[in-house]
């Protein structure tokens, strides 16, 4: 089966035939860079209605799709926009910011030692009293059990092994691994814009 329809699955696209009763705040725009790929998959990059419309009068995205709904004004009619693409390519930078947040992106927000996705939290691998510096290489996502199990100790002393040695991510795998984690909901008009490029799978 395709990982992409896998994540269709999980995700549960929204109709479009909800757009004319649709709330306003329940308008985001999936915004593009001008390669037409997300800014971000995790999070998804989205905006505000208000922020969408306001870019397109400035001339700073085009609008690749829209809702059938509808706001208007005494001089103007014009329905939101769905998804967006900014005129000017954003570089991303190479390395993310080493935050908890990035530090579970990364490790999938499973623990690195038993695989539990609940009751998260980070151990340093080689503990601070004996040397350990809180970096990208000596952090790993780890579940409260086995942080108290591993406690003051390095992963070899207490008799645990990890899945994968902590790394320095690049940005662009921080969007690889956020591609696993779709939002619980999901325009329609965003299919084509999220997930095609998901490697297949046998």
């Amino acid at each position: 089966m395709f990982k992409a329809e896998l994540l269709e699955r999980a995700a549960r696209f929204r109709s479009t035939a909800e757009d004319p009763t649709r709330n306003l705040q329940s308008c985001p725009s999936l915004v593009l860079n001008a390669d037409y790929t997300p800014l971000s998959y995790y999070p998804l990059s989205l905006w505000p209605w208000q922020t969408a419309i306001k870019a397109i009068f400035l001339d700073r995205v085009d609008v690749i799709a829209t809702y059938d709904r509808e706001v208007h004004s005494p001089s103007l009619d014009m329905k939101i926009p769905s998804v967006i693409a900014l005129k000017q390519y954003v570089k991303p930078s190479e390395f993310p910011a080493f935050t908890r947040f990035n530090v579970f992106l990364r490790d999938r927000f499973s623990c690195q030692f038993c695989g539990d996705m609940h009751n998260l939290t980070f151990d340093h691998v080689v503990p601070r009293r004996l040397g350990g510096k809180t970096t990208w290489e000596n952090i790993a996502t780890a579940c409260a059990p086995c942080n108290m199990k591993k406690g003051g100790r390095t992963p070899k002393q207490a008799g645990m092994h990890l899945y994968a040695e902590p790394i320095r991510p690049t940005h662009w795998q921080l969007q690889q691994h956020g591609k696993m984690f779709p939002p619980n909901y999901l325009h329609e008009t965003w299919r084509d814009w999220l997930y095609w490029d998901i490697e297949l799978e046998e």
